[in-house]
């Protein structure tokens, strides 16, 4: 009966959402902005009509939690940051979350997805090295390595998998046969499926890895990487844009200073792509991991912007970042009235929070906590009490929650495994399961919030602030006040559907 009421709540309050446009929108943005960012907006918006309305500040508080932490921003930070009323706020706030140490986790996260960080089938890297090379990359974004240093040190790493985390890069390609080696570089740091090559293009490439050699040792899985010398290396060998070089003693060196440095690589193009789509979820090439001449980016010059910028930082990933979130592009409304007009920079899309973020998300609300583990391999693998998933080393570690949210396989390094559509197993997930109301029901944290509140409206106020990171509106308080659910304690009641139902909104389904 309890799941009535509360199914009762969801649908009312989600009407009352739909209609209320002030909670989402800000009618002036008044706002500080840097040069870099008023100056990607203008090639963005170039030839457009009127620039959509600016995202209200609970909208963008949080959005940029999610966008550059996956996390959700507490009750306590969101009260703060809506009664700031310093014009520079936004640009203050971004600094600081590229500073939190939960950054690295999260694009940690992304970046293993990419690099199919995984220890078992059908990547097979083994839990010692997939756990050391996660925790190099982590390592590398906690320390803002230049994305340039970043790709060197993965393309050209030898030695141990086990001592030198980087050359897993190599061992996850699916395969040792250099077109396997390289047909990993090329969907990484070029953004190019070399099945959609001509067979001379793709031989080109793998003549850069044909040196690469694997050998065995008496530890455990344990693989060492080296470059034979000689090897099967011609003495001339051509790159993707068509000019001839000389082999050099490691080959892929050759083949690193030609992606870093030269004008016709799109090295900075991809890299900066990627970053596009991870923050609004679809790249200016799109796919963002398809760059071909038949699938051209929509807008030229916003990428050309974009890449350039991120060249002339020496990759500073952390700068391109600032850049982007500091724009009017990233903090326009994300209102669906305003979806007419097609372009990526147009509104902010709305889209699914990703399966680790939401698990990560709901159980730091309850205040509880997920088991994580790994059947395979010998023995079973068991994470501490207390990881968020976001933070997980492994691909074949995960949970039932993090299974039915969409968690990707990590199979073959593009992004779209990771999936996008609401699925009716997430819904009732959500809607119908144990798995939401026990965490409810047994949550301390709702527990003392509800008991410190004075009275209803301080309640909700709690609970919106806490979930929606904004407060609510008179209409949605109307609603909650009328709501009263049978039972022994329907005060408590009361606040365990609001929360159920909040958690069931689309608002905090989805980035908006």
């Amino acid at each position: 009966m309890a799941k009535l009421y509360a199914l009762f709540l969801i649908v009312v309050l989600s009407a009352v959402a739909d209609g209320a446009v002030e909670p989402y929108e800000r009618a002036a943005a008044v706002r500080m902005m840097s040069a870099q960012s008023a100056a990607l907006d203008r090639v963005a918006r170039a030839g457009s009509r009127t620039p959509p309305p600016v995202c209200s500040d609970a909208v963008f508080l949080r959005r940029v939690y999610l966008d550059v932490l996956g996390v959700l921003p507490t009750g306590e930070e969101a009260a703060a940051f809506l009664a700031d009323k310093a014009p520079e706020k936004r640009e203050a706030l971004i600094d600081r979350l590229l500073a939190r140490p939960e950054f690295a986790d999260y694009w940690g996260m992304k970046w293993g997805d990419i690099l199919r960080v995984k220890s078992e089938f059908p990547v097979n890297l083994w839990p010692n090295a997939a756990q050391a090379y996660d925790a190099w990359i982590r390592d590398a974004l906690r320390r803002n390595m230049p994305y340039s240093e970043f790709a060197r040190r993965l393309l050209t790493a030898t030695g141990s998998n086990f001592r030198v985390p980087e050359v897993n890069f190599s061992r996850a390609a699916g395969g040792h046969d250099p077109a396997s080696l390289a047909a990993s570089a090329a969907v990484v740091f070029m953004g190019a499926r070399t099945a959609n090559w001509k067979p001379a293009q793709r031989d080109d490439l793998a003549g850069f890895f044909s040196s690469v050699r694997f050998k065995k040792t008496n530890e455990w899985k344990e693989e060492i990487l080296f470059i034979e010398p000689g090897g099967d290396v011609r003495r001339s060998l051509r790159l993707p844009d068509g000019t001839d070089v000389r082999a050099g003693a490691d080959p892929r060196a050759v083949l690193a200073d030609w992606l870093i440095a030269s004008p016709r690589s799109p090295f900075a193009a991809n890299g900066a792509n990627r970053i596009w789509f991870w923050l609004f979820g679809r790249g200016i090439v799109h796919e963002p991991d398809d760059f071909r001449p038949d699938n051209p980016p929509t807008h030229p010059a916003l990428l050309d912007f974009l890449a350039k910028r991120f060249a002339e930082s020496g990759y500073d990933t952390k700068a391109l970042l600032r850049t982007i979130l500091n724009s009017d592009s990233y903090q326009a409304t994300s209102i669906s009235a305003l979806l007419s007009d097609k372009r990526p920079t147009g509104t902010y899309p709305t889209r699914r929070v990703e399966a680790e973020v939401l698990v990560d998300a709901i159980n730091r609300i309850t205040g509880s906590a997920d088991e994580y583990s790994s059947v395979i391999p010998e023995p079973f693998t068991f994470i501490p009490e207390g990881t968020r998933a976001v933070a997980l080393p492994d691909g074949s570690i995960t949970s039932t929650a993090l299974e039915i949210f969409g968690r990707p396989p990590r199979d073959t390094g593009l992004l779209c495994e990771r999936p996008a559509r609401v699925t009716t197993a997430q819904r009732l997930q959500l809607m119908n399961s144990g798995y939401i109301l026990r965490k409810l029901e047994k949550s301390r944290k709702l527990a003392d919030l509800a008991r410190s509140a004075k009275d209803v409206r301080s309640a909700a106020d709690a609970l919106y602030l806490e979930i929606l990171s904004r407060h609510p509106t008179d209409d949605e308080l109307a609603v909650i006040a009328a709501h009263e659910p049978p039972g022994k304690n329907p005060a408590r009641q009361k606040f365990l559907d609001v929360a159920w139902a909040l958690i069931n909104s689309p608002e905090f389904l989805f980035k908006h």
